[in-house]
């Protein structure tokens, strides 16, 4: 099986994902997020700040909890490069 890659002039950002979930299940915050997808805070606080990627346990875990589909929590992954540079102009 191929490995997929991010589309080119896309950049991977694990925020989108992150609060996509947390508004669709109405948390408050990335500790309520934690303890729905039973990982540790500094678990989420490492994947926000890139020093953790999602993993395929973590990713299924998501897709249990917010009934979002595998291919909706990946395009929920990668933001486009033309948002990409319009967030690094601002």
């Amino acid at each position: 099986m191929p490995i997929r890659r991010i589309p080119t002039g896309s950049e991977y950002d694990p925020n989108r994902v992150l609060d996509a979930i947390i508004k669709k299940l109405s948390l408050k915050n990335d500790a309520a997020l934690s303890r729905v997808l039973e990982v540790a805070p500094p678990v989420i606080s490492k994947i926000r700040h890139n020093t953790l990627p999602i993993g395929a346990t973590i990713l299924l875990r998501m897709h249990e909890v917010s009934d979002f589909s595998i291919r909706e929590l990946r395009a929920l992954m990668v933001r486009d490069g033309a948002a990409a540079g319009q967030a690094l102009a601002a």
